[in-house]
């Protein structure tokens, strides 16, 4: 008889349970403990409004995340103006009604704590 390992389990996002891919940019996420946790990665030149929005039917995105940037930055627009860049070490938090771009030539990197299921999800 084969041990019941569901009380401790590992994974790395090399190799990740689903990949969702698009023009400039992947999302990866691996489904552990209960959570659904997504691995961002845009390259120089991506922008939510342009790649990801006519996959999600929606101008701005319309997801909440809660996350940390790993490496490059990216720019965050609200919907009622306020933007800001986020850089590596920033822990943030987006409601929806958002845009999003890579800032600079250095791709993005960022890990969803939540709001991954529901990302770049047609």
């Amino acid at each position: 008889m084969l041990p019941d390992y569901t009380d401790f389990l590992i994974k790395r996002f090399e190799n990740p349970d689903e990949v969702r891919t698009f023009q400039k940019g992947r999302f990866e996420l691996i489904k552990i403990g209960g959570m659904t946790i997504g691995r961002a990665t845009y390259e120089p030149g991506w922008k939510w409004s342009q790649h990801i929005a006519p996959v999600a039917g929606t101008p701005l995105c319309q997801v909440e995340h809660v996350g940390m940037v790993i490496s490059g930055q990216a720019a965050c627009a609200m919907e009622d103006g306020r933007s800001y860049v986020m850089k590596p070490g920033d822990i943030f938090s987006i409601g929806p009604g958002h845009d999003s771009w890579v800032v600079g030539d250095q791709p993005y990197v960022s890990l969803h704590f939540l709001g991954a299921e529901k990302y770049a999800h047609d």
